[in-house]
């Protein structure tokens, strides 16, 4: 009795072996399929772009930012609609012909606060930023 259930039981091990044997050996197939399809998609393809045909700076070199001040617009108490703005968003501004003056006006709304707290932004309330126990 032992000796038929010693053969069973061998005979189930091979079986299960052999099953992980061919799933295997599909999953190799399905692989080694994928790459050739692969190869081949990648046969049709144009080649890269050679180092001539990328893109080169221009005669002038590279294009550096500008920046400009502009003359501040008066904008009415109660507030422009966006079909009364003109020049898409800046309001027919001008470039400022002394652009030192404009800044330094601009800038000068700004606070640098001083102190281990948190800094505040320009505008906020007087007590802003300065946590539940200021």
């Amino acid at each position: 009795m032992d000796m038929i259930l010693t053969t069973i039981a061998l005979d189930e091990t091979l079986t299960d072996i052999a099953w992980f044997f061919l799933v295997g050996v599909v999953v190799v197939g399905f692989l080694l399929g994928a790459f050739k399809l692969g190869q081949r998609v990648r046969a049709k393809e144009p080649p890269p772009p050679t180092a001539e045909s990328q893109p080169h700076l221009p005669d002038g070199g590279a294009v550096h930012e500008v920046r400009e001040e502009r003359d501040p617009v008066e904008i009415p108490e109660g507030g422009l609609r966006p079909h009364e703005m003109q020049g898409y968003g800046n309001f027919g501004s001008t470039t400022s012909s002394h652009p030192e003056e404009v800044r330094s006006e601009r800038e000068s709304g700004y606070k640098h606060v001083q102190g281990p707290h948190p800094h505040v932004q320009p505008g906020a309330p007087p007590d802003a930023g300065r946590g539940a126990h200021a």
